[in-house]
């Protein structure tokens, strides 16, 4: 029998899930164990799962779990150097060449475990089987149109927090761009992915907010650069997964040209990567100093919030939950692949470290 242990999520901010206790009632009625672990957190009340039929383990037990349990969660595990023994399922951010990915490689080496990273969960056509793109779009288009309107009134943008929902994100943000006295004609935005998941949900939100979207994609950057279309406007979103390939989109010498951009919206958010096209800064922000300062006069902020769905905690659960289920019901017997290819990614990545 598969037993499939969902771990207590132990990241600040971080509130969703990656199965609903529909999801799991689904799982139990198809013949696999499931384990859900207990947290207050959780923007899903434990109960629910409880009264969905599973059981329920202390809140980050999953180190004692048994060795042939699959560990399923979202964000990153807590960085002990401890061996990993389990099998995980998760986003692992180690294949990219991320400072923090070599360590995590390394620890599911010692232990004998694997990652089957949520990210390189995908169908035959290359096409990932589940993700949170729509809402770190939206919500990182939020965001940094909340540091596009600090600037207005000459401030770096201060603390973000959840919200209930869609709607009361955008009347909150309407709020804050109406009283920092936002000047007209609407600033404008370059989206690139404005094609995916990612940048569909960026759109939107500065649709809803009045503001002008130019839009790109795979045919607007296949010259290589540079893209100076990108300073002519106030805001850039990245919204693509870089890869060897990927051009620079915003270079070094960004800040210091003549331009009418101050706000960069990276929401792919990948500042340690080796294949980083916004290459202005170094670092991730956060929920607490959600904007970068990479330059004074004209100011040039940069929002890369690396858990941006956690903003809207219960909808973007529900939406990658749905998503991904049927993977999760095909995890016994694999007969779409996802699964082996996900293992053999990983394989091809261990032997490295």
């Amino acid at each position: 029998m598969t037993h499939i242990w969902v771990r207590a999520e132990q990241r600040a901010n971080e509130t969703r899930v990656g199965i609903t206790p529909d999801g799991v009632a689904a799982l139990i009625a198809a013949g696999f164990c499931v384990t859900v672990e207990a947290s207050e957190s959780r923007v899903i009340a434990t109960q629910k799962y409880r009264d969905a039929g599973c059981d329920i383990a202390p809140e980050h037990a999953w180190p004692d779990a048994p060795t042939d349990a699959i560990i399923f969660g979202l964000k990153e595990l807590p960085d002990d150097g401890t061996p990993l023994p389990h099998r995980h399922i998760m986003f692992g951010h180690a294949y990219k060449g991320q400072s923090a990915g070599r360590t995590l490689l390394q620890r599911f080496k010692a232990g004998g475990g694997a990652l089957l990273d949520l990210e390189y969960l995908t169908n035959e056509a290359g096409r990932r089987v589940a993700a949170f793109g729509y809402w770190a779009g939206f919500a990182g288009a939020a965001v940094t149109l909340k540091c596009w309107a600090a600037q207005q009134g000459g401030k770096v943008a201060g603390p973000v927090t959840p919200y209930p929902n869609a709607g009361a994100l955008k009347a909150a943000l309407a709020d804050e761009m109406a009283a920092a006295g936002s000047p007209s004609p609407a600033p404008t935005a370059l989206i690139i992915g404005a094609l995916g998941r990612v940048g569909t949900g960026a759109a939107d939100l500065c649709r809803a907010m009045d503001v002008a979207v130019t839009g790109w994609d795979m045919a607007e950057t296949a010259s290589g650069g540079p893209f100076p279309e990108i300073l002519d406007h106030d805001l850039f979103f990245n919204c693509i997964l870089a890869g060897p390939t990927t051009p620079p989109f915003v270079r070094p010498d960004a800040p210091t040209s003549a331009r009418k951009l101050t706000a960069i919206g990276d929401i792919a958010c990948d500042p340690d990567s080796d294949f980083n096209p916004v290459q202005v800064y170094d670092r991730a922000t956060t929920w607490g100093e959600p904007a970068l300062r990479v330059h004074d006069d004209p100011p040039l902020d940069v929002m890369a919030i690396d858990n941006l769905p956690s903003m809207l905690p219960l909808e973007s659960s529900e939406d990658f939950a749905g998503q991904l289920l049927p993977t999760l019901l095909d995890l016994a017997t694999d007969q779409s692949g996802v699964w082996k290819r996900a293992k053999a990614i990983f394989d091809d990545h261990v032997k490295a470290v």
